[in-house]
């Protein structure tokens, strides 16, 4: 069987971007929302703008549907300038967090709303809406009002009502914010799915790093009005380019110290009489450079008994335990005061704890499972 090509579009530089984003800067007042920010997102992306509250993603998708001016700067759709067109006249269609469904007509007639404003015939918006219908699973609950369906129904209406017109881009603006951890989850796979089939490209918008993580082919991690990293998921979790987004996206270890390097193998002295940590790095560092240790908890083993092959090996006490049913997390507080994560997987049925608290322990990690960065 022949292999799938992958996709990845920005990967290749013949590939013309569906949109761009050249040198845009946002201002209200004195108040700088994004800053001279360049981005290209590609045809048939689901791509992800991940920040806190504040850093300026919905100022972003705002001026993608049209509803902020740009201050200064230019965005394109399809090698169009978008600066002067009016948000209904963009090949462009926004789904609200509140879904902003009409709640006196049907689910078919909240679908039909916009095609009727179209110069379709009726024939054609009749199996327009069918095959919305059809790919959101909701044939059942046509003839409906809003407040007869669930919330995630609720949210695939919406989403029925936003692909109706079949715009080349759809925004999402924490479209999944409402339902419960459950529902969202299920709900992710089902808009990855509705994406692929229909071949819209996704921008969404979100603050919960793993709905990203789940959803996305990019993700750009912002703060600030700034883009700190773009990258696919793997990549952002794997190869963070800064403790921010190492901090941001799960948890993590980080330990800051003083760099020395010989080859690609990097020493870091972080404590008075403890051993130093040793790192596999690309990146050059001055020796004495400050620079930070950062590694994942599951990358992280823990043991009763000295590891005798580690290439890093840190002895401590355990200062606590959660224990998350598929996997525990152990604390454990090193003599210099920091606390280190560390992950195990329960594959047995029953958690028979070789380890409680207070108990001493050995972590250790391979010189390959961190990452050394320099901010």
């Amino acid at each position: 069987m022949a292999e799938q090509p992958v996709f990845a579009p920005w990967n290749d530089p013949s590939e013309k971007p569906l949109i761009q984003f050249q040198n845009v800067t946002k201002r209200f007042g004195d108040f700088t929302a994004i800053d001279d920010l360049t981005l290209d997102i590609f045809e048939k992306e689901f791509f992800a703008l991940l920040g806190p509250s504040g850093c300026g993603k919905t100022t972003m998708m705002r001026m993608l549907g049209g509803f902020e001016t740009v201050t200064n700067g230019t965005i394109k759709i399809a090698g169009q300038d978008m600066n002067k067109v009016p948000p209904n006249k963009r090949p462009v269609n926004m789904m609200f967090q509140s879904y902003a469904l009409f709640p006196h007509l049907s689910i078919y007639e909240n679908i039909a709303f916009g095609l009727r404003r179209t110069s379709m015939d009726k024939g054609a918006i009749d199996a327009r809406i069918a095959e919305m219908l059809k790919l959101t699973r909701l044939e059942k609950f046509a003839r409906r009002k809003p407040h007869q369906i669930s919330g995630g129904q609720r949210q695939r209406v919406a989403l029925a009502r936003s692909l109706a017109k079949a715009p080349k881009l759809l925004l999402l603006d924490e479209p999944l914010g409402a339902l419960d951890k459950k529902l969202r989850q299920d709900t992710q796979f089902e808009l990855m799915d509705i994406q692929e089939k229909t071949g819209t490209t996704f921008v969404i918008v979100t603050h919960d790093q793993e709905e990203a993580m789940t959803v996305a082919s990019r993700v750009a991690v912002m703060d600030e009005g700034l883009i700190v990293q773009v990258a696919t998921p793997d990549a952002i979790y794997e190869a963070p380019n800064s403790t921010y987004v190492a901090d941001f996206i799960g948890d993590v270890n980080i330990i800051e110290g003083r760099a020395s390097q010989s080859g690609n193998k990097t020493k870091l002295s972080w404590a008075e009489g403890q051993p130093n940590i040793i790192g596999t790095t690309t990146r050059t560092f001055e020796t004495g450079q400050t620079c930070h240790f950062a590694i994942r908890p599951e990358k992280v083993a823990i043991s009763v008994e000295e590891p005798t092959k580690a290439a890093n090996k840190l002895h401590g006490k355990i200062l606590d335990i959660a224990y998350l049913g598929n996997i525990s997390t152990y604390h454990v507080e090193l003599p210099t005061g920091h606390i280190i994560k560390a992950q195990t997987a329960n594959t047995r049925r029953l958690a028979r704890r070789t380890m409680t608290w207070e108990d001493p322990v050995w972590i250790s990690f391979t010189d390959t499972a961190g990452v050394l960065l320099d901010r």
